[in-house]
């Protein structure tokens, strides 16, 4: 999932809200393994490689198809590329799976018993293998267009096509998609039809039926960019009486979780009036919808994006459909909030309480501050960026984001939060970070993706020269994403426990992960993104700084040439290092290979026994058991956790915390006492004030380090 954009996209841009929640509470941090859903999309599986597929052609190729798993075997066709796509997806072998789908539509029973979903799903995945890949697959033509249409015909023909249940439903989902794929979008305008005008109650508890019907409105979207389709609509425009009939027979849904559907046929029937011919007949069915919700409570959804639509296609009417300026008028009452954090911080918020501003921008302040000391930038930007200040601006919920964020600040809401870089060398040029409360936590306050989202503005300015496309021009996701989780997880004093799983599983060498793009899949860019970030801190250092050097300047040519000469020397260490990691439950401390851990910058207090966040100091030496060595923070009010650690050396000395007064051996708050040097302590909500630590030598200890983090 991307979740950065290069530039602000026109209503013409954004697509139908999805049907699917589940990207909204995407953490970024810990990316999902699967969907729930997917056992309904199963048969048996039989055993699945692209070469398989490649070699496979007429019944034999049918019945690979029709016998595989759809979540680990048929989706992942969707990413074959080279001779191998060419060899899966030439357009015979699509027909072959074409007339396959049409000469079981007549005996399609109204469920995936004998695997139509699979034929479907095949069929999307060769029109997306070959859209994106047409050197290596060939064109598309006669052969393909004369299977497809009679097959998509007979399986709309088939009595079960109107079923409703989740049986039909997960099939129909994407058959609807299907549509779209294959480019028949106008001859499909009755099917579109009739999904539309049979919609209604009878659907609701059953998820994918909402999903097929909600994917109407993405094969009405990109139709308007098939000639066929544009003259089509304007010949016969009666699909959009049926939009605005969904949006009228619905109306009880305004305000529900099902509202998305609503706002979604708003958004493509104003999309109509860019068809001068249709105007007179589409405008008052826009407003219509325009008159009966407004800009905020129920309903706001519909009326934002319908209102987005029509002032985009139809701006000179704007007066009478009465939208007139109605973004400034919106950003008014939805953001009402508005708070400089710090010189180059600005906070915008639709419901934050004093006591959530205060907290929220003290998090990313102390986080801008561990950053800096982890990068060692000396807090200076690259070149060219006039970025010199982030807004921050934070919805209510994940709904409020999706109905405002897009219409107001351009950005794509299929997604957890996002950051907009725009171009950091335009004067005035806005960095904007985009996110909201989690509101399936409350009463817990959280924004979502916050230190995560925070770190790309960071490494933007400091980090990467120039604007988000030019630094993605050669293989810099490992970093982009992997830093993120890095400074998110380190900054915050959490342990990643997914990504220490998936390290035991040593699945990836490091010149794969240093390789990712977004299209390597969510576990691959996060999960082992943050895996290969911090081996390069932790045995790379050096080459850390060397990538950096070649980063700051823009010269990402250079860095290419970098990364090959690296090629798969650290291939063997690094898998050395991921089972210690796994073994050690992510404490790396003795984890001894390279050119070893880093140390922390040294703590600059004149006092030597006084820590601060994020630094460390040595244990001074002892000379025999029982010896306590103290050491002190202070502990600013509003702390959440304070963590102090322990590592490296020889000897056995364990760890002592109070906010008493100095601990003991049997005087403490905590203590971790294990054998060997590494301890770690960590308070959740200390008190304001000096913490105390004692660090006892069971044994004679020397060369001890010792840091804490704190995490406001």
């Amino acid at each position: 999932m991307k979740h950065q954009q290069s530039r602000r996209l026109t209503p013409a841009e954004r697509p139908p809200q999805s049907a699917s929640r589940e990207h909204l509470r995407a953490d970024y941090d810990r990316p999902s393994r699967g969907t729930a859903r997917a056992s309904l999309m199963r048969l048996a599986a039989t055993a699945c490689t692209p070469q398989a597929f490649a070699s496979a052609s007429g019944s034999q190729l049918v019945s690979l198809v029709r016998g595989a798993d759809v979540d680990t075997c048929i989706n992942t066709l969707f990413g074959v590329t080279g001779a191998t796509a060419g060899q899966i997806f030439a357009e015979s072998k699509m027909a072959t799976i074409a007339d396959a789908l049409r000469n079981d539509a007549a005996s399609y029973a109204g469920s995936n018993a004998n695997g139509a979903l699979q034929l479907i799903l095949f069929l999307r995945a060769g029109y997306y293998v070959q859209y994106y890949d047409p050197a290596d697959v060939g064109s598309y033509g006669t052969l393909l267009r004369n299977a497809i249409r009679p097959a998509l015909d007979a399986f709309v023909a088939n009595p079960h096509f109107r079923d409703v249940n989740d049986s039909h439903g997960a099939v129909l989902a994407e058959f609807v998609t299907l549509i779209d794929s294959s480019g028949e979008n106008a001859h499909q305008l009755p099917t579109l039809k009739g999904l539309l005008d049979r919609y209604g109650s009878s659907y609701h508890g059953y998820w994918y039926m909402m999903a097929a019907v909600n994917n109407v409105f993405t094969v009405l979207f990109r139709g308007h960019y098939n000639a066929d389709f544009v003259a089509a609509v304007q010949a016969d425009a009666s699909i959009t009486t049926s939009l605005s009939g969904f949006v009228d027979r619905n109306a009880a849904e305004a305000g529900t979780d099902n509202e998305y559907l609503l706002s979604n046929a708003g958004r493509e029937l104003a999309r109509f009036l860019q068809y001068a011919s249709l105007q007179s007949t589409v405008r008052p069915k826009v407003k219509s919808i325009l008159d009966r919700y407004a800009m905020t409570g129920a309903g706001a959804s519909i009326w934002v994006g319908t209102a987005d639509t029509a002032d985009y296609y139809d701006h000179a009417s704007c007066g009478y459909y009465g939208i007139c300026d109605f973004r400034t008028q919106l950003a008014q009452a939805v953001l009402p909030v508005d708070y400089q954090c710090s010189a180059d911080l600005h906070l915008r918020a639709q419901a934050l309480t004093p006591a959530q501003v205060s907290e929220t921008c003290s998090k990313v302040i102390n986080e801008e501050g561990f950053f800096h000391q982890k990068l060692q930038d000396g807090n200076t930007p690259v070149a060219d960026d006039d970025n010199h200040s982030l807004e921050l601006v934070i919805f209510h919920s994940s709904s409020d984001y999706q109905t405002y964020s897009g219409v107001l600040f351009g950005n794509d809401t299929n997604n957890g939060g996002i950051y907009l870089e725009g171009d950091p060398s335009a004067p005035g040029n806005q960095a904007r970070f985009l996110a909201y409360e989690a509101e399936w936590l409350r009463p817990s306050f959280e924004i979502w993706n916050l230190t995560h989202e925070y770190v790309h503005y960071l490494d933007g300015r400091f980090d990467m020269y120039g604007d988000f496309n030019a630094a993605m021009s050669t293989p810099t996701v490992w970093w982009v994403e992997g830093l993120a989780e890095y400074i998110s997880y380190s900054y915050r004093g959490l342990a990643y426990p997914e990504a220490i799983e998936d390290a035991g599983t040593q699945q990836y060498p490091l010149s794969t992960i240093l390789a990712n793009d977004y299209n390597s899949g969510t576990e691959r860019v996060y999960r082992w993104g943050y895996l290969g970030v911090r081996y390069m801190f932790e045995n790379h250092p050096s080459e850390v700084t060397s990538i950096l050097g070649y980063f700051r300047p823009g010269n990402y040519s250079g860095y290419a040439s970098y990364l090959g000469s690296i090629g798969t020397s650290h291939d063997s260490d690094w898998n050395t290092w991921l089972g210690c990691l796994n073994a050690h439950d992510g404490d790396t401390s003795t984890c001894s290979s390279g050119t070893g851990n880093p140390p922390l910058p040294g703590c600059t207090g004149s006092d030597p026994r006084m820590l601060d966040n994020g630094c460390e100091r040595t244990v001074p030496t002892t000379s025999r058991a029982g010896d306590l060595q103290y050491f002190y923070v202070y502990v600013p009010g509003g702390t959440q956790q304070l963590t102090v650690r322990t590592s490296g050396g020889s000897g056995n000395g364990d760890l002592y915390v109070s906010t008493h007064g100095w601990p003991s051996t049997s005087s403490y708050d905590a203590r971790s006492a294990t054998s060997g040097n590494t301890e770690s302590v960590t308070l959740n909500r200390p008190p304001a004030g000096y913490a105390y630590i004692a660090v006892s030598a069971t044994t004679p200890i020397s060369g001890m380090r010792i840091s804490l983090t704190m995490t406001p």
